[in-house]
């Protein structure tokens, strides 16, 4: 995936079409973490609660990058979250948006390689920053369950 057949190369509307999906992505944390900051209930989750109040400015951040990159490759940028679970559940909060950090990621490795693939190195280096934080929201989000951090290059999609 994420390759043309005839080069072995990552193509434009490939990064375009990725791209794309971050978007939908982003604008899902952006949801999910301004809802579960605030539904987050009890002592033992007013730290991380406090702390996704943050990751969800991060996450508009990310959008609007994402957005301006879409945009440079002369596409529109979408309107379309993906699915947020909604639960009264605390742990199942937590859990949904540490799978959706490891999805995003897993497809942030991705972006930068079809990047750099294309030499599009300015926008391989605005998606490691994002990626950096993203690993950081992972981090947290596995401290607050008490789990190590997922490796998601052995994890399944």
């Amino acid at each position: 995936m994420g390759k043309d057949n005839k080069t072995g190369a990552a193509t434009r509307e490939q990064l375009l079409k990725g791209l794309q999906e971050d978007l939908s992505r982003e604008y899902q944390a952006i949801l999910a973490y301004v809802v579960y900051s605030q539904a987050l209930k009890g002592a033992a989750y007013m730290a991380i609660a406090k702390e996704l109040e943050v990751h969800a400015g991060e996450e508009l951040a990310h959008a609007l990058t994402i957005a301006k990159q879409i945009d440079y490759l002369g596409g529109m940028p979408n309107a379309t979250a993906l699915p947020v679970k909604l639960t009264e559940d605390a742990k199942e909060m937590l859990r949904a948006d540490l799978q959706n950090e490891n999805n995003t990621i897993r497809a942030y490795r991705e972006r930068v390689r079809q990047c750099e693939a294309l030499g599009e190195f300015a926008m391989a280096e605005e998606i490691r920053e994002i990626l950096r934080q993203e690993q950081e929201h992972q981090i947290d989000l596995a401290t607050a369950l008490g789990e190590d951090v997922p490796d998601v290059s052995k994890m399944k999609k």
